[in-house]
């Protein structure tokens, strides 16, 4: 069995909707989503009951990787608005009881950042050591084999200087040293600057690559989640330096993006939990869709927590396949239903609770830097959100930066009055989450799985509810501790068809999951 912590914060309680900004709501016709655009629609969100909004990069750019190749940190892109339109962004949401956390880039800048810039000039500019150099190797070439992640070397040769620099990604992104102190100045100096503007915390990204070793030997491997090359250990100081920041300021959170097995990511909670709020759990990304592993998953993950540890869950992001293309439109609901019902902060990537597909674009309708060279595209999750039927489905007045896609029927205006859609049991779900403690903040206990379904219960007081899912379209019995427990059923997955009282030994239908208070 698990707990909460004994000090209940706002971000416990919370679900945060992660709004990809090129994407949600275009108020100008450029086919851009903007910031006016999320204030337009502000509405749909507290509808849905959601808490927080997690904004991806909005800051000024050249957009070769739409905005996380950063040229000025402390500022807005004109095709996102101005910083007053992210100031009433702030007050709106605070208005309406709700949060906003940007997106910090951390590891690397543009390569029209001025301190890039200045880096340029000569090897004594002001800025060169705040990026990664080295001289060629014997033959000429770059100093190792390290590849960036888009595909490549990972070093680019500046001739006027005579020197390779490093970056992770795209050879437009330099990666920034964070064993430079005046760097780490400057980046704390960067939070402190949104954190005085009312930012209530902040999604930091590739944490885990932020300290590349020292080394720089061959390594016969790739940079990625994975690579051979990182000194992990050198991160935790700057962890507690963005923490100590945060700390500053009343009540703030920090998620780090963290691509490490799972007995390294919680290493980044911090022994004292000094560290991130919620290192980002994204076990039920790559997960096979199968009772047994995403039980095993769970359950894991839930042990491995350092004591006082707060867990969170995601489902999909701007850089995954959506979950209805994962798993099928029937099980993305049960799959919902799993990441609004486990203990923990749940993270819910927009348009996923209409059901939004991944969308096949044809290679000439690419935009993402990753799929321009070699690798998978991540387009298709990037498509504009669907707020109605019409042609250009009401986000924007313009030819949009994406094709729309999408099957008939996904879409917010079909969905909103349906009963049994998606947005609807999205919906009740999260509204269910904030009514009951138990489901919010609540203990957690393993049932353990059987056939196709799992079960776990949730529990706060002298009120528990059950939670049964079954992960395949056939018929599956329920766990054997779940077989004794009755109780009545106060939300499924089958809509309106899977109400009424649940009795022990019960199974399951294909594609249903219930969540049972329990008598």
């Amino acid at each position: 069995m698990s707990t909460n912590l004994a000090a209940e914060r706002w971000w416990q309680r919370s679900v945060v909707y992660q709004v990809y900004a090129r994407s949600f709501q275009d108020s100008n016709g450029d086919g851009v989503g903007d910031l006016r655009g999320i204030r337009q629609r502000l509405d749909h969100l507290e509808w849905l009951d959601i808490d927080a909004v997690w904004l991806s990069p909005i800051y000024p750019s050249p957009m070769a990787d739409f905005s996380y190749d950063v040229a000025d940190y402390t500022d807005v892109d004109p095709l996102f608005g101005t910083l007053e339109d992210l100031d009433g962004l702030i007050e709106d949401l605070h208005r309406r009881g709700m949060r906003l956390l940007l997106d910090f880039v951390p590891n690397h800048t543009s390569s029209l950042h001025p301190w890039f810039v200045d880096a340029l000039t000569s090897r004594a500019a002001e800025h060169r050591n705040w990026y990664i150099w080295r001289d060629a190797a014997p033959d000429g070439g770059p100093p190792n084999d390290w590849a960036s992640a888009f595909g490549g070397s990972a070093w680019e040769w500046h001739e006027v200087t005579g020197q390779f620099y490093f970056h992770s990604f795209l050879r437009e992104q330099p990666d920034l040293d964070w064993t430079n102190p005046q760097v780490r100045v400057q980046m704390t100096d960067v939070l402190r600057f949104w954190l005085r503007r009312g930012v209530d915390g902040f999604r930091i990204d590739v944490v885990n690559l932020l300290a590349k070793g020292r080394e720089l030997q061959p390594t016969g491997g790739v940079l990625g989640p994975d690579g051979p090359w990182g000194d992990q250990h050198a991160i935790h100081p700057i962890m507690r330096d963005l923490r100590a920041v945060a700390d500053e300021f009343d009540d703030r959170v920090l998620i780090g993006e963290i691509w490490l097995p799972l007995e390294q990511l919680v290493t980044f909670y911090g022994a004292e939990l000094e560290e991130l709020h919620l290192p980002f759990n994204f076990r039920l990304l790559d997960v096979p869709w199968e009772a047994d592993r995403v039980h095993e998953a769970i359950r894991t993950y839930e042990g491995a927590l350092p004591r006082g540890a707060w867990p969170n869950w995601v489902l999909g992001n701007h850089d995954r396949p959506r979950i209805v293309t994962r798993v099928g439109a029937a099980q993305a609901r049960v799959a919902q239903m799993l990441l609004i019902t486990l203990r923990g902060t749940p993270t819910l990537y927009y348009g996923d609770e209409i059901g939004m597909t991944e969308v096949e674009l044809p290679r000439s309708a690419w935009r993402d830097p990753q799929g321009l060279r070699g690798g998978p595209t991540r387009d298709g999750c990037r498509t504009p959100m669907r707020w109605d039927a019409t042609a250009r489905a009401s986000f924007t007045t313009g030819e949009p930066w994406l094709p729309l896609g999408q099957p008939a029927g996904v879409d917010v205006a079909s969905q909103r009055d349906d009963p049994d859609s998606m947005l609807s049991l999205c919906r009740s779900l999260l509204r269910l989450r904030r009514a009951e403690r138990a489901l919010s903040i609540g203990e957690w206990h393993d049932l353990g799985h059987a056939d196709t379904s799992l079960a776990y219960l949730r529990g706060h007081g002298a009120r528990r509810f059950l939670v049964c899912l079954n992960l395949a379209g056939v018929p599956s019995a329920l766990p054997a501790q779940a077989h004794r427990l009755p109780g009545r059923v106060v939300a499924s997955t089958l809509g309106s068809g899977g109400q009424g009282d649940f009795h022990p030994g019960r199974g399951l239908a294909g594609d249903e999951g219930l969540v049972i208070l329990l008598d």
